[in-house]
């Protein structure tokens, strides 16, 4: 089974964000805490080379807090900076912009100079439904982009203010053309960030799953699921039968994914 998914409006999105990144200062990239290495993009990576970059390490509540610090360490550097943090929670908009102010200052002072009040702008990207939106929102202060917790909502461009003097454009979530690492792409697809329309198997990628987290953080999975962590064990624990009487492998596998990704059997990163 080979997992790829680059619908229309990804290729439509890259192209804009190439065209736009020409005019933008800073970069906001937004990693998923529970697969942080996975959701980064090369296409995006490529396009973003050249310019500062505030990796933001989201969704933390719903990740290994001290496995994201672990690997965040390796986003800090002249050129970039990074915060881990949950955009469903709290005010960031101040530290974020911090950030951002940090990472132009030549560009400010530069402007400064010259006896002009600079303007940063900058651009959100990330994979689908790693949170972009929502973080958006966060720091306009109200829900001014349209947000959901699942692939693909985002479908276009959209340009939003924190306080006179940074600008951030809002983009959709983007794959790249060809998912050539699978391990990625399963990975990718347990987060969320692949419709669950694309596989072929939900069985088998569940228990793909099962068998990573007996490996990662075998304690919760068996606190979440008991000893028998088959799909049938799950079923049968789960009183999942349909007509005949038989076990109901399909919702157990719905539900191992389910529970994954609402962070019911607890905090992972899969990274």
């Amino acid at each position: 089974m080979k997992i790829n998914w680059f619908p229309g409006h990804m290729k439509k999105a890259l192209a804009e964000i190439r065209e736009k990144l020409k005019n933008i200062d800073v970069v906001i990239y937004v990693l998923d805490g529970r697969a942080p290495i996975s959701s980064i993009n090369p296409s995006l990576s490529k396009l973003a080379q050249d310019k500062p970059i505030l990796y933001i390490f989201n969704k933390v509540d719903m990740s290994d807090e001290n496995r994201v610090r672990e690997l965040a360490k390796n986003y800090k550097n002249q050129k970039c900076d990074y915060l881990i943090m949950n955009s469903t929670a709290g005010s960031w908009a101040k530290i974020i912009k911090q950030k951002l102010l940090n990472l132009t200052k030549a560009k400010i002072e530069k402007m400064k100079n010259k006896g002009i009040k600079a303007v940063v702008r900058s651009i959100v990207v990330g994979v689908p439904n790693s949170g972009k939106s929502t973080l958006v929102n966060n720091l306009c202060g109200k829900a001014k982009a349209i947000t959901g917790n699942r692939a693909g909502v985002t479908k276009q461009t959209q340009w939003v203010s924190i306080g006179d003097n940074v600008e951030i454009c809002d983009t959709p979530g983007t794959l790249y053309p060809n998912l050539e690492n699978q391990d990625v792409a399963k990975k990718l697809f347990f987060i969320g960030s692949i419709k669950d329309e694309v596989v072929a198997d939900n069985v088998e990628l569940a228990n793909m799953l099962i068998d990573m987290l007996k490996i990662k953080y075998p304690q919760l999975l068996e606190k979440r699921f008991g000893n028998d962590l088959t799909l049938e064990g799950i079923a049968k624990a789960r009183a999942f039968i349909v007509s005949g009487g038989e076990l109901d492998i399909e919702r157990a596998a719905n539900a191992v994914v389910d529970d994954f990704r609402k962070g019911r059997i607890g905090k992972i990163t899969l990274d």
